[in-house]
């Protein structure tokens, strides 16, 4: 990393203390309604961004939300070394969804996300629709407020592409979470689709809460000196700065084509990056590579999100929802 790049993303010590010390401004609604699940405000982490281990890095009762990272039934140990790597305006990730099982993650995981006080959003996948089904039935019972279903995951029934990819498959994947689950279902789609609004309506049509968008985008690395690929599996996902006005874009399509809640992400690191997600017609957004270099961010977001909806002469961040002309 050079000098330069170092002083952008180094975390600021004395700038994070402000924040912890400021107050959101009383005078701004920042709540944000999707669908039968209220929360304080519209900011939120990203599935796999953040964990219970993180919560002394940061006020997480100051969140509209927390969101778990991707359980599976079954134990997943992810992908090989190396599994993340720096790109100018982001970072390429090939951790491969680690997970410890649903068994374990209702045991030992899941209570240090309830400690935080806010909504939980526990993120499933799967590699076959039924897996979808039975992690969703693993988790009858437990304290969690809504899910997100990760539709990125390949699918082994059908050599391998992402689940989401198919408007039908995703239809029949979120009728059957539907069915078994007594939670708001959000479902999280990838952006490597031929029509986002296609997956939207299916994932609407099929009982669905509101739609994630989106997931991070296919890319590649390369180390010149050696001729490898930088990522021990090659292939992985662009996130960061670099792709949200391809994420923005997104928002939008899928916006205008469902009457559900849209909640965005994709590059988000300012206040203003927030409201141009709600602009585009989120209604709320979540908060990823940010976090890596700034485990601060989200607060920082909270607080930045009421200083510019006063700014700009609303009381409420919901006004701001769809608002691009």
């Amino acid at each position: 990393m050079t000098e330069v790049r170092a002083r952008r993303w180094a975390p600021i010590v004395d700038d994070r203390d402000r924040w912890f010390a400021a107050s959101v401004d009383p005078a701004v609604d920042l709540t944000a309604e999707l669908n039968g699940l209220t929360l304080a405000n519209p900011v939120m982490p990203a599935s796999g961004c953040f964990g219970p281990e993180l919560g002394g890095l940061l006020p997480v009762r100051d969140l509209g939300a927390v969101v778990t990272k991707t359980v599976f039934t079954r134990r997943r140990s992810g992908n090989p070394a190396h599994r993340l790597t720096e790109t100018e305006q982001g970072m390429l990730n090939s951790v491969g969804i680690p997970s410890p099982g649903a068994a374990r993650f209702t045991r030992d995981v899941l209570h240090g996300y309830r400690t935080f006080g806010v909504p939980v959003i526990a993120s499933v996948g799967g590699l076959t629709v039924d897996e979808y089904w039975q992690m969703v039935e693993e988790l009858d019972g437990e304290r969690i407020d809504a899910l997100e279903v990760n539709v990125s995951c390949p699918n082994l029934e059908h050599g391998g592409l992402a689940i989401g990819a198919d408007a039908a498959i995703v239809e029949r994947l979120v009728t059957g979470v539907v069915a078994r689950a007594d939670v708001p279902v959000f479902v999280k789609l990838t952006p490597s689709v031929t029509s986002i609004s296609d997956i939207a309506r299916a994932a609407e049509f099929a009982g669905a809460a509101g739609v994630t968008v989106c997931n991070t985008f296919p890319g590649l690395a390369i180390d010149v000196d050696n001729r490898r690929p930088v990522l021990g599996n090659a292939i992985g996902g662009l996130s960061g700065p670099a792709i949200k006005p391809l994420a923005l874009r997104l928002v939008w399509q899928a916006a205008t084509a469902v009457g559900i809640p849209v909640i965005g992400c994709g590059g988000i690191r300012t206040a203003r990056d927030v409201v141009e997600f709600l602009l585009a017609g989120a209604t709320a957004v979540q908060v990823g590579t940010a976090t890596f270099t700034r485990p601060y961010v989200m607060s920082e977001l909270v607080r930045g999100l009421a200083e510019l909806c006063a700014d700009l002469g609303v009381t409420s961040s919901a006004e701001l929802v769809g608002g691009l002309l």
